[in-house]
């Protein structure tokens, strides 16, 4: 009978939109933005989160069958400070990461992207993008190793003829989706039991407040 819970709630589940989170990191103007535009098309409304310095793209997809609501997260000029806040990468499901075929610089900042991205998310899937292909194709017999040294995913993309973007952003939600279905993440569980002990210490000061009525000053 302990099952009938467990079972109900997968059932539950079942039903349900997965929501996955994904984020893009990468230099100023490697072209991340118009990536995300040119996968979503006319379907996007971009969100412009000012306080955050972070732009939001809201798709839906659907993986095995299943809806998928994806939150895709852009940079919107944070970058430019060659890091971003730890907001932005919490609980995030997966990870795009774009440099530029024509700017070497834009390469070699792949290396500090990468380790504040493990810094935040150890576990995540990380997938390298070299973009703007259409200005050189030479590039594509080039060989990079910084994907290869980590065994991440590696892609040659166009944002401007659309060369493989649509299997990039679709490889990127299934991967989103295996690694929420599949991890027990350890910063996850960092931060819920974080969440859960901020509550709990919210809910006692809540008590003793109401433990302790105020006292009335002395009638003279």
């Amino acid at each position: 009978m302990a099952e009938a819970p467990e079972q109900a709630r997968a059932e539950a589940a079942a039903g349900a939109e997965e929501t996955v989170k994904i984020i893009c990191l990468g230099d100023s103007a490697v072209g991340k933005s118009k990536l995300l535009e040119r996968f979503l098309l006319d379907g996007f409304r971009p969100q412009q989160l000012s306080t955050f310095a972070l732009t939001l793209y809201k798709h839906r997809a659907r993986v095995d069958g299943r809806a998928v609501l994806v939150d895709f997260w852009d940079t919107a000029g944070q970058e430019r400070f060659q890091s971003m806040h730890a907001s932005y990468y919490h609980k995030a499901h997966a990870c795009i990461m774009v440099f530029d075929v024509q700017r070497k610089v834009t390469y070699k900042n792949l290396n500090s992207w990468y380790k504040e991205l493990r810094e935040f998310r150890p576990e995540i899937p990380c997938i390298v993008v070299a973009n703007k292909i259409d200005a050189d194709m030479k590039m594509t017999q080039k060989s990079f190793n910084f994907a290869r040294k980590f065994s991440l995913p590696f892609y040659f993309v166009s944002a401007a003829d659309g060369t493989n973007v649509v299997k990039l952003f679709n490889d990127a939600i299934k991967l989103a989706v295996a690694y929420k279905q599949n991890s027990g993440d350890f910063m996850d569980e960092v931060m819920r039991e974080l969440e859960s002990f901020d509550l709990q210490k919210r809910e006692n000061l809540l008590d003793q407040e109401e433990s302790c009525p105020e006292e009335n000053p002395p009638s003279a």
